[in-house]
């Protein structure tokens, strides 16, 4: 008769020997975690050429609705704005005074839009494998500066019409998104973890973009308001990138440090907030979405 031997380390099966390896969501300062972000770059990249080429994808017009969105706004805004009620335009012509604010705002707006969905539309996505899930949100910010460099190009066509040419100003715009970006990931991302518990959101959303649209200085200037005031109106951090993009692109004579300032400081604490908070939850996305 045979008796059954225990294994020993020679004769385990080769399963027992397998490392075990949890996934956990991260926790704190490794929230947002760039060397993972790295190693997921290719599907960053898939994402943003996805989104970018999706989002025209079967319509009649295509690319062009990113030039027609921000075109008739611009035309709305100089037709009651400039010509009805005189609104100042920093001595620039008020169609350029207005194109020249919704170039950047146009950017967030949509960028914020999109992101705020982002998480609920691919609930696929989720459920089947593991990734960062802020690469959701993210990827469909950046695959934005496809419509915004199309609208720049624009903007710099009617600087030609109106005689007005460039000059070294014009590198400012660089940091200028990035401010833009990071505004529009922290409240998109801010948005897209909370209309996956919470779906009201999604009708929350547009609500808010119209009254930050006329929160923002883009049909007038913020020179209208007097100290304090208009410090305290540079809490929004789009009333800096707006006014700079004035500066930078159509060479108006106030410089907007202090708006700059502030909205590079509200910037990064919504992106570091946002973030810090869509992983504190993303861990309940699979279960919930």
């Amino acid at each position: 008769m045979s008796f059954p031997v225990a294994d020993t380390p020679e004769t385990a099966p080769a399963f027992a020997t397998r490392r075990v390896i949890r996934i956990r969501a991260a926790r704190g300062s490794r929230a947002f975690d760039l060397a993972e972000l790295w190693e997921y770059r290719d599907l960053i990249y898939f994402l943003v050429w996805r989104d970018s080429k999706v989002r025209y994808k079967q319509t009649v017009l295509g690319v062009a609705w990113a030039i027609l969105q921000p075109l008739s706004t611009m035309l709305v805004f100089s037709l009651f704005f400039g010509r009805l009620a005189r609104i100042p335009s920093d001595g620039v012509p008020y169609p350029l005074f207005t194109y020249a604010a919704l170039v950047p705002w146009a950017f967030f707006s949509n960028a914020m839009i999109q992101a705020a969905n982002s998480v609920v539309l691919n609930q696929q996505l989720i459920t089947r494998v593991y990734f960062p899930r802020v690469i959701i949100p993210l990827s469909t910010v950046l695959s934005g500066a496809v419509d915004f460099a199309i609208t720049f190009v624009v903007l710099l066509g009617l600087l030609m019409v109106y005689d007005l040419w460039p000059t070294l100003r014009m590198l400012w715009v660089v940091p200028l998104s990035v401010l833009a970006l990071l505004t529009a990931t922290g409240v998109g991302v801010w948005l897209a973890a909370l209309n996956v518990r919470y779906r009201d959101i999604r009708y929350i959303v547009p609500f808010l973009t119209q009254f930050w649209l006329f929160a923002t200085p883009i049909a007038y200037p913020s020179s209208l308001l007097s100290e304090p005031w208009r410090t305290l109106y540079a809490v929004n951090p789009m009333v800096g990138v707006v006014e700079g993009f004035r500066w930078a692109v159509l060479q108006t004579p106030i410089r907007p440090d202090t708006a700059v300032l502030i909205a590079t400081v509200v910037s990064i604490a919504l992106f570091l907030a946002g973030v810090r908070y869509f992983h504190s939850v993303e861990r309940t996305f699979a279960d919930v979405v």
